[in-house]
Formats: C-alpha cells, structure tokens, sequence
C-alpha cells in the first residue's frame, strides 16, 4: 500500500478524481492483478472525469437556465410540432459553431422555454458557454446600465456568450433606447455567437412590433434571416398539468 503522503501530495496538488480513484483502488483486494499502466489510466481517466463535471456544473451554473431539461427528455409521442430531425441536428452542434440563431414559436404553454433550455444544456455538455435571459429583464437591465456605467461592460459580457437565450420576445413594444441596444447586441454576435429566441408572437408581426422600420429591418436581418424554427402548437402543457392534479368532481 502507498504511504499517506502520497495521498496527501495529490490533495495539495488539487488532483481530487485521482485521489478518490487511488482511495478507491487501495480498498480493492484483487487490484494487484492490473498492471501499472492499467491502474494508471484509470487514475487519469477519473481526473478527466471529475474536472469534466466540474466544468459542466459550473457551466449551467452560470447558465442560469429555467428549466432543468434535457434533450433525452423530449417526448415526439406528442404531436407538437417537433421535427425530431431536426431537433438531432441541433443536437450535433453545428448550428453553434456556424453561428447560426433559433426562433420557437407557439402559444403560451407548449414548452417553448423548456425545449430552448434543453438545447442549451446540451450546448453546456459541448463546452459552450450560456446564458439564460427574459427578454424584458434583459432590456430593463440594460436600461439601468446606461445610467451607473455598466453598460459597455455588461453589453461585452453578453455578446461573448456562446449561447444566448432571449425568454418571452414580444411582450411589449420596443422603446427607441430597447431598439438600439438589441441591435447593438446582435450586431455584435451576428455570424459568431448564437441566439434562440422564444416567442407567442408570430415572426410576421416583429417589425410592427420593434418600431422603427430602419432599425427593425437591421434587427431582424440579424435575428431571423439565419435563423432555424421551431413552430409548437397543442395544448398548454400547464393546463394539461392541471387537469391531471385537479380532482375530478361529480354532479
């Protein structure tokens, strides 16, 4: 057995899945029948492992996304309006690194949040950074920061993330301060970083929405021209919650 300051050496050296695995291998009777280079590369392959997971929690940490989804959950039984092909091509990953966007539409309930969540848990497992945001608490937040100096800092932060998600698109009407920061933002990720945006209004209708036509024209020529989309429709899965949790009553 390997004396305790070799174990010790491994905690200062901060090699914590070695050192578990080495802990491990030390209470294991019949592990004299591996070779060296055996035990070794199980040693290494439990660090790989540990700093992996480690870098995936801190990942959706930061992510800060709505729903605990995966794409392994998905149910195509439903008939929603997913393309499962779709959504396995998503799921490879080349859309991110073509810097290419995503639009989900349907109306309230259909899990259009919940599918955009799935994918960006997937993004997180890839190594891509991402970040979670409601539209209308992105806007106000960048409204805030006009005024105490953090909006070039803030605005850099959000245009470097590899994956954004803008949650409820379409609430309101864009101001003229909201029209300019979203197409600085998106003029700043065009071609490079992705965006999925969610959204019960059809795409038809955000030019009216954002305004002003010479801006709307900039935003969307960014947002939706080299977008893929996803059109849910059925029933609110909420309400289809409710049914089941509300007892039945008779007459």
């Amino acid at each position: 057995m390997l004396p305790h300051p070799t174990l010790d050496k491994l905690q200062t050296l901060r090699l914590h899945g070695m050192l578990k695995a080495l802990n491990e291998q030390l209470k294991t009777p019949d592990i004299d029948s591996l070779s060296f280079e055996e035990r070794l590369g199980l040693l290494v392959d439990r660090e790989l492992t540990e700093r992996d997971d480690k870098r995936l929690s801190s990942r959706l940490r930061q992510a800060r996304l709505k729903h605990n989804a995966c794409l392994e959950d998905i149910d195509y039984r439903s008939p929603r309006g997913l393309d499962k092909a779709l959504i396995l091509q998503l799921s490879s990953g080349q859309w991110l690194r073509d810097g290419l966007n995503l639009i989900i539409g349907g109306p309230t309930g259909v899990g259009k949040t919940w599918l955009a969540c799935a994918l960006a848990h997937q993004a997180c497992r890839e190594g891509y950074s991402v970040r979670y945001l409601r539209l209308p608490r992105l806007l106000e937040e960048l409204g805030l920061a006009h005024g105490d100096g953090r909006f070039a800092k803030l605005m850099n932060s959000y245009a470097k993330t590899d994956l954004l998600i803008l949650d409820d698109w379409g609430l309101a009407p864009f101001t003229g301060e909201q029209r300019r920061d979203m197409l600085e933002l998106l003029d700043d990720r065009y071609g490079q970083r992705s965006t999925i945006v969610t959204s019960q209004m059809p795409v038809d209708n955000w030019h009216e929405l954002i305004g002003d036509p010479t801006l709307a024209d900039a935003i969307l020529d960014r947002l939706v021209h080299n977008a893929y989309r996803i059109n849910l429709k059925g029933e609110s899965m909420r309400k289809r919650t409710q049914k089941l949790t509300t007892p039945s009553t008779s007459d």
